[in-house]
């Protein structure tokens, strides 16, 4: 029977951290209730998840597949209820569960800033991809996803989705979650609390609409570089911060080869965790395929997370975004063009 985890906030959960390079994160101590009730798709159980003191920040720059019912248009509140599916690909890896996210108050996810939440066991990982969308690898990425029955996390910069909304709108067709990764991948650290704000929201209204679609409340420091400003902040819009457990460094690892054998090093430390990449890439495109492979030969198993409700962008910058990708894309004219066959037609061929 296939279990569905569900991690909920047993209150409001502050977390307060600190910036980073320093030595230490603090966060309240909110308890975590257990649920166990059934439902229509088998069991829904989660345990009592124990709360940690975080380590010191680290130094880092970098069966069936479940699916979700067809997105509204429109982003409210309440996200759609997962719908499993038949993964018809012969041998694939498929997903061991799904977890799905309460975020109200802003929980810190991944060990290496955050520990109030292990909530992964032995031999499980997290997929995510930063800095998309992009054109070529971030399909590349999916195809690889989809020949294993994957799904993964996606945290698409703004800019990016505004300039390769089709590409981001085909991530949410695939049925994997979408979050966000500022509007233009600046150190937030450094910014003029407001300005990092900015950056934050403008990146969230960006991938909305980008892909008219509702997308999960979770986001993720550019370089995991936070403040504690910030960090209360993502709280108050209750906001899931995302850090990592294991960093594939594939912003500077540009061999495939040598991409796989440090992830499945790290895996083999760490035994499980949250895996940073960037469908951004050329050599995570590269390299997934044969990542995912070792993954499955390795008994490791992947969890997919989805967010309990729907992230709700601010008016404001929804109409101050959608000024800035109209300007980039010029007046919108309706077009008296002649179908492209009677214009453009091929003679020759090689």
């Amino acid at each position: 029977m296939r279990r569905v985890a569900v991690l909920a906030a047993g209150g409001v959960l502050a977390v307060a951290a600190v910036g980073f390079g320093a030595s230490k994160f603090m966060s309240s101590s909110a308890p975590v209730a257990n649920v166990a009730a059934k439902g229509d798709q088998g069991e829904l159980t989660t345990g009592a998840i124990s709360a940690r003191w975080p380590k010191a920040e680290a130094d880092k720059t970098s069966a069936p597949a479940p699916t979700v019912q067809p997105a509204s248009t429109t982003p409210s509140r309440e996200a759609p209820a997962p719908v499993q599916a038949s993964c018809n690909v012969p041998g694939a890896m498929g997903i061991s569960r799904t977890v799905q996210i309460d975020t109200t108050g802003g929980p810190g996810l991944g060990l290496s800033q955050y520990r109030d939440y292990d909530f992964l066991q032995p031999s499980e990982v997290v997929l995510t991809f930063d800095d998309g969308p992009w054109p070529v690898n971030t399909p590349a990425v999916l195809a690889a996803l989809d020949a294993q029955c994957l799904k993964a996390v996606f945290f698409p910069v703004g800019k990016h989705a505004s300039w390769h909304p089709e590409i981001l709108r085909q991530v949410l067709a695939r049925g994997h979650t979408v979050g966000a990764h500022t509007w233009s991948h600046v150190n937030l650290a450094i910014k003029p609390v407001q300005e990092a704000k900015d950056e934050i929201e403008k990146g969230f209204s960006a991938v909305v609409l980008a892909t008219g679609q509702p997308i999960s409340p979770f986001f993720r420091f550019p370089q995991l570089r936070q403040t504690k400003e910030l960090t209360t902040y993502l709280g108050e819009r209750n906001v899931a911060a995302f850090s990592i457990d294991v960093d594939s460094e594939d912003f500077r690892i540009h061999k495939p080869e040598v991409l796989i054998s440090g992830v499945m090093a790290k895996l083999k430390k760490t035994g499980k965790g949250i895996i940073l990449m960037h469908d951004f890439q050329k050599s995570t495109a590269q390299a997934l395929p044969e990542l995912l492979r070792q993954l499955q030969a390795g008994g490791y198993k992947v969890v997919h997370m989805k967010a309990k409700d729907n992230f709700v962008s601010l008016p404001q910058y929804d109409a101050a975004v959608a000024t800035l990708m109209q300007s980039k894309a010029g007046p919108v004219r309706s077009s008296n063009a002649r179908p492209t066959a009677s214009v453009i037609q091929t003679v020759t061929t090689n």
